[in-house]
């Protein structure tokens, strides 16, 4: 249904006086009435409820899983904790030459190598610090380390549709620039094929076919791409009429030698030859000796608030993955039957968290960190719970990281274009969005005229058609809060 017809019926509704939130609100979802629909309204300060709906009813959250992932990282890790990945000399300097291998020993960082201008920093600062020991030589290997998690790449039920692209980038200990390529088709001449570009351009460790071509002005654009399973060998079939282009994040095969690779580039462009080959750590009879290994360098990452950001307002996938493994390596359940470095373990140590918000743990259904899994199952009350948990937490660096870091209506994130021009929600909004085929989620929080604060959860599962009706229906019940006393 168009927004305008929307918001026509919920000024009408409260013109002729209904009184009471609940009616108002089970009206604005009721516009849509086959999807199914769960959600919640309470005040955060005194914990009334203003509105249920199949508030105890289990939905696919989708990414509004990354709040109960962030709460769990942010209350356990702390907002201050940061990650610290390891560059290892594993032999003797001999002049110029280390007699031996380079082992990059990776912590779990997400964001080493950032897309952006500035990637290749991190591997600069590397061979800076390999520069200034007069290191020029490497008779051995580069060796990239990722066992500090357990070594499956994906989550729990993600579809196999979307392996191929950015967004469910493989997991992995050690990773560089979001363990994806950026490629962009151009388009050419009608009819030919069009001009592939590639971030970072690290084309010998893709092989990449160009079957794209170019359409004439004017025509829709036809995006296609695949990738091979187990393989970085990809084929763009996208078909661009000209004026526009099809830029896309591709998830690579391996992030560990998608790092190595990056790093042995770099060093070849500083001047220091590397005599050996680059290997994953997985392929060793053994591992590394670091206790007879000297660190040459170190990089530490920005403190998790900033990390838990880039988390929530940019929905990032990869990032939630790695904080939910980090949950399981560094507070592990002994309960738990698990690797420390799992998917698994993680959840099992955020049940901790889960548990201290006064959740009914045995009915919380997760099973990876992002919400890219079908399998993930919440209620609206838990969520519930959440939100007024973190929104009164007793730290206050947890409880401000977390409100921080969610998105705000018509300013930034996976807002940015939503409760936008006059709607009663911009910048009065912080929430957390959740999108998967026949399913979205908003939750969050909304101050009032009046200052106080509602926390708030829509759920919508199992409706057909596009999103944009339903998120309409969602910012209508948003905004109604904004105004709404009773």
């Amino acid at each position: 249904m168009p927004r305008f017809v929307i918001c026509f019926i919920v000024s009408f509704m409260l013109s002729i006086g209904v009184c009471r939130a609940q009616s108002v609100l089970d009206s604005i979802l009721d516009v849509r009435p086959h999807a199914w629909w769960g959600g919640m309204v309470t005040e955060v300060s005194t914990g009334d409820t203003l509105f249920m709906r199949n508030a105890e009813r289990s939905f696919m959250p989708a990414s509004v899983t990354k709040l109960f992932t962030t709460a769990a990282a942010l209350e356990q890790l702390g907002p201050d904790y940061r990650y610290v990945t390891l560059l290892y000399a594993d032999g003797t300097q001999n002049e110029n030459t280390l007699e031996g291998n380079l082992v990059i020993r990776g912590a779990g960082d997400p964001s080493t190598g950032a897309p952006g201008p500035n990637w290749m920093d991190l591997f600069n600062a590397f061979a800076d610090s390999l520069l200034a020991l007069e290191i020029h030589e490497i008779s051995g290997d580069v060796i990239g380390d990722d066992n500090v998690f357990d070594d499956t790449p994906l989550g729990s039920d993600w579809s196999w549709e979307d392996l191929v692209y950015g967004y469910a980038a493989q997991i992995n200990g050690l990773t560089f620039h979001d363990a994806i390529v950026n490629v962009r088709v151009h388009p050419t001449q009608p009819g030919a094929l069009g001009r592939l570009s590639v971030t970072p351009d690290l084309m010998d460790y893709f092989t990449l076919y160009n079957q794209s071509v170019t359409l004439p002005r004017g025509q829709p654009l036809e995006e296609g791409h695949a990738r091979e399973p187990n393989s970085n060998r990809i084929t763009i079939s996208s078909a661009v009429p000209l004026g526009r282009s099809d830029p896309e994040k591709l998830a690579v095969h391996n992030p560990t030698l998608y790092f190595v690779h990056g790093l042995r580039a770099s060093l070849a462009s500083r001047g220091i030859l590397v005599r050996g080959n680059s290997v994953d750590v997985d392929n060793l009879p053994a591992p590394p000796d670091y206790q007879g290994a000297r660190v040459v360098a170190r990089h530490t990452s920005a403190p998790l608030s900033e990390l838990v950001a880039t988390v929530n307002k940019e929905s990032h996938n990869l990032y939630a993955e790695h904080l939910l493994k980090t949950l399981g390596v560094e507070h592990p359940d002994p309960d738990e039957n698990s690797k420390p470095g799992s998917a698994a373990m993680g959840v099992a140590a955020a049940m901790r968290t889960y548990a201290a918000a006064k959740m009914d743990t045995s009915r919380l259904q997760l099973v990876d960190g992002s919400g890219l899994s079908r399998k993930n199952l919440v209620t609206p009350a838990m969520t519930m719970k959440l939100l007024r948990y973190m929104a009164l937490h007793p730290y206050t660096s947890v409880r401000e990281s977390f409100l921080t870091s969610l998105a705000v209506g018509g300013r930034d994130g996976t807002l940015e274009y939503r409760f936008t021009g006059n709607a009663a929600g911009f910048g009065r909004v912080r929430a957390k969005t959740g999108s998967l085929g026949n399913v979205s989620s908003l939750a969050g929080y909304v101050t009032r005229e009046d200052g106080s604060m509602l926390a708030f959860v829509v759920f919508a599962n199992h409706f057909q058609g596009r999103h944009n009706s339903i998120h309409a229906i969602q910012e209508a019940f948003v905004n109604v809060l904004v105004h709404y006393y009773n």
